[in-house]
């Protein structure tokens, strides 16, 4: 019943970009909009433009004056070439702020502490590690809203990508790397997690629904993590790690010390990638949460 579930949340999950529930998705939008209106700025004037000039200088029209020899003019000359500065200009201002005050790793300013989460991209699969909880989760990531989040993201295969369009910058997990990425969701909901770079057979259903509840809520379904499911050390991690497609939501009450250093670090030895016919079905180790 709860798999079911998850899976009409995530269905009505349709929301994107333009949808923001979280403090980042909503300066990107506001860089996006901005960004069309000044496009828009030059596009729009210059379509009028050309219609304007084929039909005043249509075959019909005896006031249109013939100039064959007209080669050069300096006032031309300076619209034309005036107007695409001014928006490349207006358009690297945008980028040159926005890519400061987005920047991934910079902290979001709240007076509450940030929840600590450790991003895993498996194939074909995420793994959450909350590590001040000591529980982990996979393709279901928990959250308080109005709680900054700060993920630390690698990948124990392939380079892949996290990205959760309604909360904000999407950003890489690569293999033996750290990365990092603050993200917020403002109220609570069901949004949709994905991976945005393809990765082999299982990419299709490479998802995770990300639940944003009430702080109270949240302390509440961690303490509950803790009285189910099986531990996560390394001789489960290597079990995970195999290739598996289709994977339904479940946690693990306990989570070895320092497992996500180890996998960063290579301790724990990396998958070996994709590889044709391989990733059938997968049964989760614990019951589906």
């Amino acid at each position: 019943m709860t798999a079911v579930a998850a899976a009409l949340l995530l269905a009505a999950c349709g929301h994107g970009v333009l949808d923001p529930a979280g403090t980042v998705a909503a300066q990107e939008r506001t860089i996006l909009f901005n960004s069309l209106a000044i496009m828009l700025a030059i596009v729009v004037p210059t379509i009028i433009a050309t219609l304007v000039f084929a039909w005043w200088f249509r075959a019909s029209n005896d006031k249109a004056v013939y100039r064959p020899e007209f080669t050069y003019s300096g006032r031309i000359e300076l619209v034309v070439w005036s107007i695409p500065l001014l928006t490349i200009m207006f358009l690297g201002g945008l980028t040159w702020v926005g890519s400061h005050q987005l920047d991934p790793a910079k902290p979001i300013a709240s007076r509450t502490p940030p929840l600590e989460v450790q991003v895993v991209s498996l194939d074909w699969k995420w793994l959450f590690i909350y590590p001040a909880q000591g529980i982990a989760t996979v393709n279901r990531l928990v959250v308080p809203a109005g709680v900054p989040v700060h993920f630390s993201l690698t990948s124990a295969s392939v380079m892949n990508t996290f990205f959760v369009p309604q909360l904000g910058s999407q950003i890489y997990t690569m293999n033996a790397m750290r990365s990092q990425l603050w993200l917020q969701a403002d109220r609570p909901g069901v949004f949709y997690g994905q991976s945005g770079h393809f990765s082999g057979d299982g990419f299709p259903d490479m998802n995770f629904a990300v639940q944003a509840v009430p702080p109270a809520l949240f302390n509440g379904w961690a303490a509950a993590r803790r009285g189910a499911g099986p531990v996560l050390d390394a001789r489960g991690y290597a079990a995970l790690a195999k290739q598996s497609q289709r994977v339904s939501a479940y946690s693990y009450r306990a989570v070895q010390p320092g497992l996500f250093d180890a996998i960063v670090m290579q301790k724990l030895p990396p998958a070996p990638g994709p590889q044709v016919g391989r990733g059938g079905p997968h049964t989760s180790p614990g019951d589906a949460t």
